[in-house]
């Protein structure tokens, strides 16, 4: 369990943050960066939820905002063991399961697209697509922290999946993919 009594501790006045092992890193470190992402990805995602009433997509929302924390967390721990354990916390293949899942259901009520689509539409929708543009740059974040150092396979495969089920529900609170706003190409040459 989590207990904070006190919010500033002085400890990174000197531009370095602490990591779940107790190391030190620059905040301007590229692990650094990728869990920043992810926290800003996460505040979108907070954003685009309160566009939605009670509901399966709120739910879904809720819950993947919980699974960005465990990223979080999993990227604040260095080393290339990615076994979770009791004081481990590392993201699972499962957590990437369920947002498949997700997708997929989302994605049957949906026509197939015929363009590329805008973001837009509804404001739900283009919530959604502000949070799904601030998960591709976690992800990219995270890919150049991978480029360098050990990062969780899992960690990769989930915050790649989330993008696609972001997507999929922005179509689908536009009147599954109906409102949708599609790229004309070349519309005003």
């Amino acid at each position: 369990m989590v207990k904070l009594n006190k919010i500033y501790t002085r400890t990174g006045d000197d531009g370095t943050t602490g990591l779940v092992d107790g190391s030190r890193l620059p905040k301007n470190a590229a692990r650094m960066e990728a869990i920043g992402a992810v926290d800003e990805a996460n505040s979108a995602i907070g954003l685009a939820i309160v566009a939605h009433e009670p509901g399966a997509t709120r739910d879904a929302l809720i819950r993947v905002q919980n699974d960005m924390f465990d990223l979080g967390a999993d990227l604040a721990t260095p080393g290339d063991d990615f076994t979770p354990g009791e004081m481990t916390l590392r993201m699972i293949p499962a957590q990437a399961d369920w947002i498949e899942a997700q997708i997929d259901s989302a994605n049957e009520h949906i026509a197939p697209l015929t363009s590329f689509v805008l973001p837009g539409g509804s404001e739900g929708a283009a919530r959604l697509h502000v949070a799904r543009a601030s998960v591709r740059r976690a992800e990219r974040s995270i890919v150049a922290l991978a480029a360098g150092d050990s990062v969780n396979p899992a960690a990769l495969t989930y915050v790649n999946r989330l993008s696609d089920m972001l997507f999929v529900l922005a179509r689908a609170a536009n009147a599954n993919g109906q409102s949708d706003v599609l790229w004309v190409p070349g519309a005003n040459r």
